[in-house]
């Protein structure tokens, strides 16, 4: 069997199975507690009926979660940059980095709402500390890798170091920040969904993903939530799809691990 034929049947093979598990169990429950987990058939239908609803708030999340994630990417690559370059700053911006990303975000929430209110901007201030920290951290830790054999031969030949940093030490820096902007597009709808639940606000239509599924979970309607829940996994494959695909377009034409997998 071709290769490629044997990637497209064990995923359909696979989702095949998960779909015939959740029924079992679905059909396994008692039936006072079946309304608990929808099957998939009716998590469909309710992704119909609520369509309009659910669009609304995917555009609403879709925006706090792309805001977030632009201002993480930006801020992150000039904080990298900075850290880089000095063994002192990153001595003593690095504890308070570690404090920023180990304090529960959620935490985050109440003074926001008091800060910048409730609405869009919180949301994508929440989702800028979700994604900040692993860009800065992959980031720092690529530019700071280069092979130092590399970095002897620019000094030996009296590059400048703006030369050093831009024809070298960037280039070399590539895989470990798409490593961290892939893990950054994950986080970046889940910040968004949580920025929507702690701090979201309907006015205006401005309800995301987050607050709709609040509204259905207080109306008990669960295939919804599912559906709900469903269209937020969409998101997150979108924008990994994207940073694939731009990792891809900058590093297979020369990255060991795109030259390995051509092979």
């Amino acid at each position: 069997m071709p290769k490629r034929l044997l990637h497209l049947l064990l995923p359909a093979f696979t989702g095949a199975l998960f779909v015939a598990i959740w029924y079992a169990i679905r059909y396994a429950m008692s039936e006072e507690m079946r309304f608990l987990l929808p099957t998939p058939g009716e998590i469909l239908a309710a992704l119909h009926d609520n369509r309009d609803a659910l669009g609304r708030a995917a555009l609403n999340t879709t925006e706090g979660a792309l805001l977030g994630f632009v201002f993480a990417v930006v801020i992150s690559a000039a904080l990298a940059l900075a850290l880089s370059l000095s063994s002192l700053v990153r001595i003593s911006l690095y504890p308070y980095l570690m404090i920023l990303q180990m304090t529960p975000v959620i935490i985050f929430a109440p003074i926001l709402v008091l800060w910048v209110g409730a609405g869009i901007k919180s949301v994508v201030v929440i989702t800028f500390l979700i994604c900040f920290f692993p860009l800065v951290v992959n980031t720092t830790q690529g530019l700071i890798s280069t092979d130092r054999n590399l970095v002897e031969l620019f000094r030996m030949y009296r590059a400048r170091r703006l030369q050093e940093i831009l024809h070298l030490r960037v280039p070399a820096a590539l895989p470990y920040f798409f490593t961290g902007l892939r893990i950054a597009a994950t986080l970046a709808p889940i910040g968004a969904l949580v920025g929507d639940y702690t701090a979201g606000s309907s006015a205006g239509d401005g309800g995301g993903l987050g607050f709709q599924a609040i509204i259905y979970s207080s109306q008990a309607k669960y295939p919804a939530l599912f559906a709900t829940a469903a269209v937020t996994c969409v998101l997150g494959f979108v924008f990994v799809a994207v940073v694939v695909s731009l990792s891809w377009l900058a590093l297979h034409q020369w990255h060991d691990s795109y030259e390995r997998a051509d092979t």
